[in-house]
């Protein structure tokens, strides 16, 4: 059964603040700083509080009359309201103009309908639910023609139409980034977006941008273009030039070329006021509306950018566009699936996790500016959306309709798996396709498999038998803990979903706290069963307050014991406040499984640490080099030092032995037992000329060595005494024979 995580309902503000404050519709369209809420109800009074993707979005409240095409459940749906007929020969304003008072009067309610339904969004009855649609979303529905005529509702859409009301509406934001599938609707849908807001906005410019000039005016001609001509007169502003353009779209009064005589007429003549507001296209370049201030920017295909263009160097440049000073006074509205990585899509990556609304600086905003959206691909997939617009995610037992009447028997998940599995052997075949409908972000970003230094093929086959698996009821996540708070005692494990800690395994109790008292040092009494590695920080905090994550990661070795064998069974990438914090988690970790670690020694802090507290002969020693070849520091807290070019290569090839060994499908039809996505990523990243930015990489890797030791052990120098095999020679004469000296 699917469960969906795209977005929530949420209860963040006490039921009777709501209701006083609906009461005497105090609620305010924007970012409400008391509520940590987006307001995207006109109303004053809000009603559902929903969370999509980190943003929390209050909606307008049901009204009393939600208007509903049918008495029967079963057959309310979005529909496209008939256009008046009354209305057929009227094209411009100048039409209208034309026709008697007692006519317009007869259809000014209408007209002022529209309006507000364009402004403040639209309920409707939908499978007996109360839905509201953005006023965004209702104009794209209502009025804005696209490829096949007509489009259809579709839940997703709403959605995503609701997220980007709450982009504009907060004053913090300086638009959105979507991460989406293939065949979304977002170029006809931003589209259709630019001509509704230009078409209300006066002495305004509306850019497009795409991953190629080319595209851009392709986007502008056939699709922008005929969405404006086919607006209704009342929404349709005066425009100059022709109907169709192919750079510029304007909306002002045309210009006249000024005579004595027109002089005079103009006199008497009815004011004619046009919005002066224009949208065009440009080519695409780091600098492209460089110094121009923009009302709305549509980045199409931005993950789609090749060198030597640059979508960050772009952005950095036209967000200046959209805003005066600290003031935000336009928006973008950027969406795009994503190119392999070394295709433009490392840049889109970047962008797009720049754009996380739960990572924000002191004045409220993302690093980017933007929200980041990601709708996984069983949202919005073409065939598979019922006569609701609501996704079939599981193959129906009953018969389920799309909304021209075809049958849908099998689910979008289902459908989905099965295209994946036809492409397992070929591994690019099956990242394109992640790419082009993914289900998570990390399928958006796949690489190329040659672009990796591991084995991508067996790190995304363990991915996804993961994801297929549901991997988090492997793992249980939590924090080891002294026991009463007593520390040196017993150590126990205390699942938190909060916690710092994800494993897999934990021993029996009669291994756990497995530790050997000798001289005063302690000993790890699980050494045969496996050990830690670790990448570890020395400073609490950082000028910049980020820095790296310390690691920690745990892995098994073939033991007699009630074990899995070569398996990793704990993962910790984290940064608490103070280095003491993680200090004392990686201590705790040692003591409950009894294993050794072995540490990166170039930042020490941890490594003293044990040796204070009594824990010297828990940190090991680097396996490469005998005793009496350590150095002094060596010799007193152990570790491993990370210069050596030899050891960097040592490293790589012991994660590479272990992903070809122990990672993906096996022989045998099985799959590896590496359970934490998280690692299985940072290694399809990794890049042994810049490893600082992969901690879990480091650690694990260390814990590989760790647990093969043996492979490190230097050939001992054996000293071998030259060979004597002369031939001793005799004097011949007298009666006894002697041996001539040398």
């Amino acid at each position: 059964m699917y469960e969906q995580s795209l977005y929530k309902v949420i209860e963040p503000v006490k039921l009777t603040t709501i209701k006083r404050l609906n009461k005497g519709k105090k609620w305010k369209y924007g970012y409400d700083k008391d509520s940590d809420l987006v307001v995207v109800s006109k109303t004053g009074e809000i009603g559902e509080i929903i969370e999509i993707q980190g943003l929390k979005i209050a909606l307008p409240k049901v009204p009393g009359e939600v208007f509903s095409c049918s008495t029967k459940k079963n057959e309310q749906r979005w529909g496209r309201f008939k256009t008046n007929e009354a209305f057929d020969k009227i094209k411009t304003r100048f039409d209208w103009d034309d026709y008697p008072k007692a006519f317009k009067e007869i259809h000014y309610k209408y007209i002022d309908e529209e309006f507000k339904r364009r402004d403040a969004g639209f309920w409707f009855a939908n499978n007996g639910i109360p839905t509201w649609v953005p006023g965004s979303y209702y104009m794209y529905l209502q009025w804005s023609k696209i490829d096949v005529g007509a489009p259809d509702f579709r839940e997703a859409n709403r959605l995503f139409f609701i997220f980007w009301e709450a982009c504009k509406a907060d004053q913090r934001c300086y638009g959105m980034c979507y991460l989406k599938n293939r065949r979304s609707g977002f170029s006809f849908m931003s589209s259709a977006e630019t001509v509704n807001l230009a078409t209300l906005a006066s002495d305004s410019r509306f850019g497009v941008l795409s991953k190629s000039g080319g595209d851009a005016k392709k986007m502008f001609t056939d699709k922008i273009v005929p969405i404006s001509l086919n607006y209704p007169f009342f929404f349709k502003p005066i425009q100059d030039g022709m109907d169709r353009p192919k750079s510029e779209l304007a909306y002002r009064i045309p210009a006249k070329k000024f005579t004595r005589r027109k002089m005079r007429e103009s006199e008497v003549e009815d004011d004619m006021e046009g919005l002066d507001t224009t949208i065009d296209w440009k080519n695409t370049g780091d600098n492209s509306y460089d110094g121009e201030k923009l009302s709305l920017l549509v980045h199409d295909e931005s993950g789609k950018w090749e060198r030597p263009d640059n979508i960050l160097n772009n952005w950095r440049v036209t967000k200046t566009c959209l805003r005066l000073g600290g003031r935000i006074v336009g928006k973008c509205m950027m969406g795009s699936t994503s190119n392999a990585l070394d295709k433009g899509g490392d840049n889109f990556k970047k962008l797009y996790g720049d754009s996380d609304v739960n990572k924000r600086n002191r004045n409220g905003q993302t690093k980017s500016g933007l929200y980041s959206l990601f709708i996984p691909m069983e949202w919005n997939y073409e065939g598979f959306i019922d006569q609701f617009g609501v996704p079939v995610f599981d193959s129906p037992s009953d018969d389920v309709f799309g909304p021209h009447g075809e049958l849908i028997d099998i689910g979008v998940v289902d459908y989905w798996n099965n295209e994946a599995d036809g492409l397992r052997d070929d591994q690019d075949g099956l990242n394109e396709f992640y790419r082009q409908f993914p289900r998570t972000e990390e399928h958006a970003f796949r690489d190329e498999t040659k672009s990796s230094l591991f084995n991508l093929i067996k790190i995304y086959e363990q991915i996804d038998y993961n994801e297929g698996n549901k991997n988090s009821s492997v793992l249980t996540t939590g924090n080891f803990q002294w026991e009463n708070g007593v520390k040196d005692t017993r150590v126990t494990f205390n699942p938190d979903p909060n916690g710092r800690f994800k494993v897999s395994w934990v021993p029996s109790r009669a291994l756990q706290n497995n530790v050997i008292l000798k001289n005063g040092v302690k000993y790890p009494g699980n050494e045969h069963m496996g050990a830690f590695g670790c990448d570890s920080y020395d400073i609490s905090g950082t000028v910049d307050g980020k820095g790296s994550k310390g690691a920690l990661h745990g892995l098994t070795k073939f033991s007699m014991e009630d074990a899995p064998a070569n398996t990793f069974f704990l993962e910790y990438v984290a940064r608490p406040s103070t280095a003491e914090i993680f200090f004392e988690d990686m201590l705790m970790a040692l003591v409950f499984y009894g294993m050794p670690i072995l540490a990166e020694n170039n930042k020490p802090r941890l490594l003293y640490y044990l040796r204070r507290r009594g824990y010297r002969g828990f940190s090991m020693n680097r396996p490469d080099k005998v005793w009496n070849k350590l150095s002094v520091t060596e010799r007193e807290v152990g570790g491993m030092p990370n210069s050596s070019e030899d050891i960097k290569q040592a490293h790589a090839a012991a994660i590479e032995m272990h992903i070809n060994d122990h990672i993906g499908l096996q022989e045998d039809g099985t799959y590896g037992t590496m359970y934490f996505n998280d690692t299985l990523i940072d290694w399809s990243k990794f890049d042994i000329n810049k490893r600082t930015k992969y901690d879990a990489s480091i650690s694990s890797g260390l814990a590989i060595m760790a647990c093969n030791r043996h492979l490190y052990r230097p050939n001992p120098e054996v000293k071998k005494q030259p060979l004597d095999i002369s031939i001793s020679r005799y004097t011949n004469t007298g009666f006894n024979s002697t041996i001539i000296k040398k």
